[in-house]
């Protein structure tokens, strides 16, 4: 998302002077090693790329755009090249890691995404821009990520053509969102259908089989149980559920744990 986000800033003519990004690291088995998308990004688009958030403060910027850097940004920077951040939910609701997953977790009907104003404390800054996407029952993390990326970055685009303006200050209750954990996807058989199927929305869903590992990577409510639509034994690649039955061939009554 950040690298697309990128790319619509070079594009809309905007003079680039420094991209900030995690170090290249070693992806997939061996010893090679890859810049993280954005950086990647960079490089196509012959922009100067640097690991270390302190440089913003000596490259020449005049404002900063913050999209999923995951890391607090200290006020001798700030003080230095004021930033903005695009935030993918309401403000105050959903502050920090995982907003997306959050929302659909919680059974959220509604979230957005923010172009604010860049703090020392986590995303508590004021709000420049929002706008709204609704949440229904096939929403994934994935699509509603894409979708959000999509709407916030024209958000961007038209705050920075028109002028920031002053922030309104976030008012209400904030809730946090703290980072998703493998045992946020382990999927739960003793919820209820509504909550095993936001844990499978959100991505990378696992339960046990005979005492392996196993991802559901889709599924739907039939006939008041939960049905897998698309899974992934272990050590293999993505199949339907009835493929998998048919050469599995589990007994009679056995379940995922």
């Amino acid at each position: 998302m950040s690298a697309d986000v990128l790319r619509a800033l070079e594009a809309d003519g905007h003079d680039i002077k420094l991209v900030i990004t995690g170090p290249d690291r070693r992806r997939g088995r061996g010893g090679a090693t890859s810049p993280t998308p954005v950086g990647a990004a960079a490089a196509e688009l012959g922009l100067p790329v640097s690991h270390y958030t302190n440089d913003a403060a000596t490259c020449g910027a005049s404002l900063g755009v913050v999209v999923a850097y995951g890391e607090i940004i200290r006020p001798h920077v700030l003080s230095v090249v004021p930033m903005v951040n695009l935030h993918f939910s309401l403000l105050p609701r959903w502050r920090g890691a995982a907003p997306v997953e959050r929302a659909i977790l919680s059974g959220d009907t509604e979230t957005g995404v923010c172009v604010m104003e860049v703090v020392e404390a986590l995303d508590a800054g004021g709000v420049y821009a929002s706008a709204s996407l609704p949440i229904t029952d096939e929403t994934t993390a994935s699509s509603l990520t894409a979708d959000l990326g999509k709407v916030g970055t024209e958000l961007l685009l038209v705050c920075l053509e028109n002028g920031l303006g002053d922030p309104t200050p976030q008012v209400g209750e904030a809730t946090y969102a703290a980072k998703i954990t493998t045992e946020d996807r382990h999927v739960d058989w003793t919820q209820s259908n509504e909550a095993i199927l936001r844990t499978i929305r959100i991505g990378g869903a696992w339960t046990t089989w005979r005492g392996e590992r196993f991802r559901i990577h889709d599924a739907r409510e039939s006939e008041g149980r939960i049905v897998p639509i698309v899974v992934q034994p272990p050590g293999k690649p993505q199949m339907s559920f009835d493929d998998w039955v048919r050469g599995a061939r589990p007994e009679h009554g056995e379940w995922f744990q």
